[in-house]
């Protein structure tokens, strides 16, 4: 099932999606939290590499959730 998940149209497409969005909601969360302070966008690799990692864990997971229910519920459809 996990190769049939991760193989099915559209499913990398919204990991990415998914990816940018945590990425970018995360970052602008932790900036709030320091006041917007200006320091704050002077940004680390290690920062970036980790937002980004951070969003993939979470939009590979919600992601293949999400096709894995619409896989399921159309195998259950078809018996």
């Amino acid at each position: 099932m996990f190769k049939q998940v991760i193989h099915h149209k559209g499913f990398w497409r919204s990991v990415a999606i998914l990816t940018l969005a945590f990425a970018v909601v995360f970052f602008f969360l932790q900036w709030a939290f320091v006041g917007f302070s200006a320091g704050f966008l002077n940004v680390s690799l290690r920062t970036v590499v980790g937002l980004v990692l951070g969003g993939f864990i979470y939009g590979f997971s919600v992601t293949y959730g999400k096709f894995w229910g619409k896989l399921k519920q159309k195998a259950n459809k078809n018996r």
